[in-house]
């Protein structure tokens, strides 16, 4: 293409995509505030630069003489993207938009303004606020940072003195010291990603999101492609979306809705929405469940050229599950770490496309309780969606890791 981007973060979420980009004739500038960030070394100019320093970010952008600024994975650095592009004058969503998919308060106004449906809400700041808003909310509950992401801050809560009292730890994972508190739905989860090109927003995948009870009941453990859901559901699914991702105003960019579906009349709500390709992994499941290569067209939007129909319609339909690699639940031993065993096994068992993990000696294994718990993936595919899952289970116990307590 003969282009340049401004890659803004470069963690291990990141590499992959900053590899693909140059695979697709894109020079990389990419910049994270961890000089040891591992796509920095993947880029063509890697930069230590904190991007929460919109001017030096900016200023790094000028003096590569970028022609788009984009990120993946990284929910914080969405405001600064779209910041970015317009002081240099390039393609992005806005900042309106990147805020209405960063802020969780924003977010669920504007969709109480346009009538997507969503669990009842309350914003906190102070203890003071905490009776009124148990009573306009209700119990269970989800107590969040507003500006947060990776289930950080998360907690569970079942009257308003557990609220008062987790809403420190929410206060703490925030930015801008806020939290809100949602009701708490039992349903199922589905992970929609679609792609808006300027009237038409397109669903790419549906797929289940499968997490756990207790502390970490905000991570996923797998997701499962094609979601298990049918017929009116899941045109309902599409339907409430496709609404969400209008509400937010995005017009060229990469949506990434997740939805709750209640066990009783096909009612969809809105868990939230983000502005970027999802990480943990996300971006994998329209790619082999599809054939559809969301980076490919992230890229392009970023620089403001057009996305041909092809790039967004499916060129197969494989089911495929991608396993966690976890800890209680899940197959790896808690303690600290000795030795990790080679991933033949995993590999060579049928239907894994790929295994990949980032465990290393020293470190600690817990039980999950935010999405940095995870310490890998398997990825399989099969004749369905449920046998695609009980490979990548299988291979995935196939892993051999030696912890001491």
């Amino acid at each position: 293409m003969g282009k340049t981007v401004l890659f803004i973060g470069a963690g291990r979420n990141q590499r992959g995509a900053i590899e693909r980009v140059r695979e697709l004739g894109v020079r990389v500038v990419a910049v994270d505030r961890n000089a040891a960030a591992p796509g920095l070394t993947a880029a063509d100019a890697g930069e230590a630069v904190d991007f929460a320093d919109l001017a030096a970010v900016a200023e790094v952008g000028r003096r590569h003489g970028v022609d788009g600024v984009l990120t993946i994975a990284a929910d914080s650095a969405v405001p600064v993207v779209a910041a970015v592009a317009a002081e240099l004058g390039l393609p992005g969503i806005g900042p309106e938009a990147a805020h209405l998919a960063t802020n969780k308060i924003a977010m669920r106004r504007v969709f109480a303004e346009r009538g997507v449906p969503q669990p009842q809400f309350a914003a906190l700041r102070r203890q003071t606020e905490v009776r009124a808003a148990a009573r306009a909310v209700g119990f269970p509950a989800v107590v969040k940072p507003v500006d947060s992401a990776g289930q950080r801050g998360i907690s569970l809560v079942h009257d308003a003195d557990e609220l008062g009292a987790q809403m420190a730890f929410a206060i703490a994972a925030s930015r801008s010291q806020e939290v809100i508190v949602e009701r708490f739905h039992e349903g199922r989860e589905v992970n929609t990603l679609l792609v808006a090109r300027d009237d038409d927003v397109h669903l790419v995948t549906a797929s289940d999101r499968l997490r756990p009870e207790g502390v970490g009941f905000g991570v996923a453990l797998a997701h499962v492609y094609p979601s298990t859901l049918f017929g009116d559901a899941l045109e309902e699914v599409e339907r409430v979306a496709v609404a969400a991702v209008r509400a937010i105003g995005l017009r060229n960019g990469i949506a990434y809705p997740q939805l709750l579906v209640l066990p009783h009349a096909n009612e969809v709500l809105v868990v939230e929405i983000a502005a970027r390709i999802p990480g943990g992994q996300m971006v994998e499941v329209p790619r082999f469940g599809v054939g559809i290569d969301l980076v490919e067209v992230a890229v392009l939007q970023a620089l403001g050229e057009p996305v041909p129909d092809e790039l967004v319609t499916p060129r197969f339909h494989r089911p495929v599950a991608i396993r966690f690699l976890t800890a209680e639940p899940g197959p790896l031993p808690t303690g600290v770490v000795q030795s990790v065993g080679p991933l033949d096994k995993a590999l060579a068992f049928p239907g894994v496309q790929r295994v990949e993990t980032w465990i290393e000696a020293g470190e600690t294994i817990r039980p999950v309780q935010t999405d940095g718990d995870r310490r890998g993936y398997v990825l399989a595919d099969g004749s369905t969606n449920l046998e695609a899952l009980e490979r990548a289970e299988a291979a995935a116990s196939l892993i051999d890791v030696q912890t001491s307590a």
